[in-house]
């Protein structure tokens, strides 16, 4: 008992010692050399600058609600009194900053996502090999890396639903008094995300959905008794007051108290004209490559066939340096006659994201098989026929994680069908968490079978995306790279 008691603390060690060399990796990527472009990077031009329009109080009309702008704003604000970091200084926000003043929360908040992430699975499956897979994947992807190095919202967006997801899976596993606690953050979190970008409710619609099945499935089949129940499964024991007070109207308290700052030091519009500004104003984007070069329908997301160009500049095309670009390599000499590109492509990690998009089709199709499989065996207890169980692939407690994985999944993805305006491949950042988390399940498995082929699978696809993240980081970092190393990168005429 003694030995199993050691071996445990041992296991939990390393899984902290992993879980923070995660944190600490993700922090140097993120910071290092984070004002390398001065100038505003893509959508930096409204974030960074209406983030600095609170602090300089000028009026603006914006069409995302407020928080990230709030945090922005925070950080120029520290930024701007710390003693290091304001070397290279631009007026494009309307002030004097310096780039790393408006993008040091970003990347301090990216890094926190995959340990959020590699929590998140292992509250629900107890597996510390399977929370730090997936922790590990998504510090290897590259649209979390780029996003979290400029001032842009997406990052606040995917790290407040997560958290509001984390919270109420602590709230599920104790029903002491600090369940109302955590239930509460639950819900602050949730609204928080809305309170990013309204796509923020898919985390948020995706509880709603698991509680719905939940009910369904407590009343068609009872749990048993088990050393481990999913905390999923709790959500039916949540009453009705406490789940729409924590899960429906803090959200919406939350979302609304976060609209006074702006309202105050933007009269012209109310709260609720405000909503209708917002709602009218994205009704009036139009789609397709007319209105942006780089709209990409909802359905080719998974498959990452048109990620976005936030940044690129080509020396050779340049009648003079460019002040927005880092000095040139000493060793290039002439930047006509031996040009480099600085490009800044927002793009998933191609292995990681294909990969993961079979992962979770995957889950798709073992779900349908085990509702298939429970329906025909209702039945036939129905008709009083006798048939053999079959060797269950799937344990009845992981059930509910894939349920959970997928609902998240279709939750942050679907509802994209219906939008008629222009979309981006960043908007696929929420879903892509739970692909991600599907792929981390089938390679958890395979690491930890005794059958050696599965385990050198296992290690050959994490090696994949291991060396996919390296190849493409150039264009991750927006390092100086030849056209001819450019070119290697750029797989498919769509992602020019």
């Amino acid at each position: 008992m003694l030995f199993m008691q050691l071996i445990s603390r041992k296991s939990s060690r390393w899984f902290i010692v992993g879980m923070a060399s995660i944190f600490i990796f993700s922090i140097m990527l993120r910071f290092w050399q984070l004002g390398r472009f001065n100038t505003l990077v893509f959508d930096e031009v409204y974030y960074a600058k209406f983030a600095n329009n609170y602090l300089t109080k000028t009026d603006f009309f914006n069409a995302h609600p407020p928080l990230s702008q709030y945090i922005i704003a925070i950080s120029i604000w520290i930024g701007s009194h710390l003693p290091f970091g304001q070397e290279i200084v631009n007026n494009e926000t309307g002030s004097t900053l310096a780039p790393w003043t408006y993008r040091w929360i970003n990347a301090l908040t990216g890094s926190f996502i995959p340990v959020v992430v590699g929590a998140i699975a292992y509250q629900l499956t107890r597996r510390q090999s399977y929370g730090f897979i997936a922790a590990l994947l998504i510090a290897l992807d590259g649209l979390f890396l780029v996003e979290s190095r400029y001032a842009l919202n997406n990052i606040y967006l995917v790290i407040f639903g997560l958290l509001g997801q984390f919270c109420l899976i602590i709230a599920l596993q104790d029903w002491q008094l600090k369940q109302k606690i955590w239930l509460a953050l639950a819900g602050i979190n949730f609204g928080a995300s809305a309170a990013i970008k309204w796509n923020g409710l898919g985390f948020l619609l995706s509880i709603y959905l698991l509680w719905i099945f939940a009910w369904v499935i407590e009343f068609l089949a009872p749990p048993k008794k088990s050393n481990f129940i999913s905390p999923l499964r709790n959500l039916a024991r949540l009453n009705l007051l406490k789940f729409t007070l924590n899960l429906f109207f803090i959200p919406i308290i939350t979302y609304s108290l976060l609209w006074i700052p702006h309202i105050i030091l933007n009269p012209k519009y109310g709260f609720w004209e405000m909503q209708k500004q917002i709602f009218s104003y994205h009704q009036r984007i139009g789609s397709g490559p007319d209105t942006h070069p780089y709209c990409a329908q909802w359905f080719t997301w998974p498959l990452m066939l048109r990620p976005v160009v936030y940044f690129y500049k080509n020396t050779g095309l340049l009648d003079q340096p460019e002040a927005s670009l880092p000095p040139l390599p000493s060793d290039i000499g002439n930047p006509k006659v031996n040009p480099l590109i600085y490009d800044v492509h927002a793009m998933g990690n191609p292995a990681l994201w294909w990969l993961s998009a079979v992962a979770i089709l995957s889950l798709v199709l073992i779900l349908i098989n085990c509702i298939w499989d429970w329906e025909k065996k209702r039945k036939a207890r129905r008709n009083k026929i006798f048939i053999k169980p079959k060797v269950k692939f799937i344990p009845a407690s992981e059930m509910w994680f894939l349920l959970y994985l997928l609902l998240n999944w279709f939750a942050n993805f679907l509802p994209w069908s219906k939008v008629t305006r222009c979309t981006f491949i960043y908007h696929y950042m929420g879903a892509a968490v739970f692909a991600i988390l599907a792929l981390a399940w089938w390679l958890d498995k395979w690491l930890n079978n005794r059958q050696v082929h599965l385990r050198a699978i296992g290690v050959t696809v994490i090696f994949i995306i291991l060396f996919a993240f390296v190849f493409w980081m150039p264009i991750y970092l927006g390092l100086p790279i030849s056209p001819q190393n450019w070119q290697m990168r750029m797989w498919f005429r769509s992602w020019i």
